[in-house]
């Protein structure tokens, strides 16, 4: 087994996991994880032989940086005072943080487990007076979509128009995905930026 590889967004995703994080680790992470468990085991953080296997831990890229997350888990016996203290004293060189403040800080958050596209904020979209071909309207609506960074929202979104039954039942799965509205409801600002563009 091996380091595991993950994005940003499944990092944000892992709400109940803690750890370490660790900056710019260059090189073999094997070599990395053996040499904290080395300088933990010999430092008194790591306790009854307990170590961070290689399978449980996690890389992952942020901008030019590689980063490794130790997660702490119930196999794990630390001593997380000893933890914090090394963890301040390395802070400039190895960039240790909590996992929980680096998705914070970071990375923008943990994304709440129950998120679907109903419960998240729907943004406006001007659909009433426009031409009422549903293809239309899914283009209008799904580039309304990506402007609020909701890409995985517009492709849902229109693989469900498609596959809709009838033309009512396709401009309700497009009300699923923002408020309907005509350009006279929206404000100043947002018809200025529509005719822009």
């Amino acid at each position: 087994m091996s380091v595991k590889t993950v994005n940003t967004e499944e990092l944000r995703s892992m709400s109940s996991t803690e750890g370490l994080v660790l900056q710019g680790c260059g090189g073999e992470l094997k070599e990395w994880i053996d040499g904290i468990n080395g300088l933990f085991k010999r430092s008194g953080i790591l306790l009854e032989d307990s170590e961070f296997k290689e399978d449980d831990c996690y890389t992952f890229k942020n901008g030019d940086l590689t980063c490794l997350l130790f997660p702490f888990s119930d196999d794990i016996s630390i001593d997380l005072g000893k933890m914090a203290m090394w963890r301040l004293q390395t802070h400039q060189d190895l960039g240790g943080t909590w996992f929980s403040d680096y998705v914070d800080n970071r990375l923008g958050g943990f994304i709440k487990e129950n998120d679907s596209p109903e419960e998240k904020a729907k943004p406006d979209c001007a659909l009433i007076g426009e031409d009422g071909n549903i293809f239309n309207l899914m283009g209008i609506a799904s580039r309304t979509l990506k402007e609020n960074g909701m890409a995985n929202e517009a492709k849902e979104m229109c693989e469900r128009v498609r596959s809709s039954g009838s033309y009512y039942e396709a401009l309700g799965v497009i009300g699923e995905y923002v408020n309907i509205t005509s350009s006279e409801d929206m404000t100043e600002d947002e018809s200025e930026g529509i005719a822009l563009q």
